[in-house]
């Protein structure tokens, strides 16, 4: 059994899931939520509550609290990866020269 509630501000609904854990959305929820058949959604838990979240806006949402979150960074990951990895080679380069000067003698160059 659905009990469907809808009004200006939006649409609530009781529904019981069956036996298999499967739950309907009903029409009115749905139409009030835009969502629209074969639309892809996401579905979490957050706080005790099941949250159905159109798939296009979490992307949305998680682009803008990355994007958030490096503000103020200076430069982009890859080009520090970049960097890392020649600071690395560069240091490989100076510890092997040194392991090659000192198996073959000072001055034997």
């Amino acid at each position: 059994m659905i009990m469907a509630v809808s009004d200006e501000h939006g649409a609530e609904a009781q529904v019981t899931a069956s036996v298999d854990g499967r739950v309907t959305i009903p029409a009115t929820v749905r139409r009030a939520a835009g969502i629209e058949p074969g639309q892809r959604l996401v579905a979490y838990v957050e706080n005790g509550r099941v949250v159905l979240e159109e798939w296009n806006h979490l992307l949305r949402r998680v682009q803008q609290r990355v994007a958030a979150s490096t503000t103020g960074h200076a430069g982009s990951v890859v080009d520090d990866l970049i960097a890392d990895r020649r600071h690395e080679a560069a240091r490989d380069e100076d510890s092997t020269n040194a392991t090659v000067r000192d198996t073959i003698g000072p001055g034997a160059a």
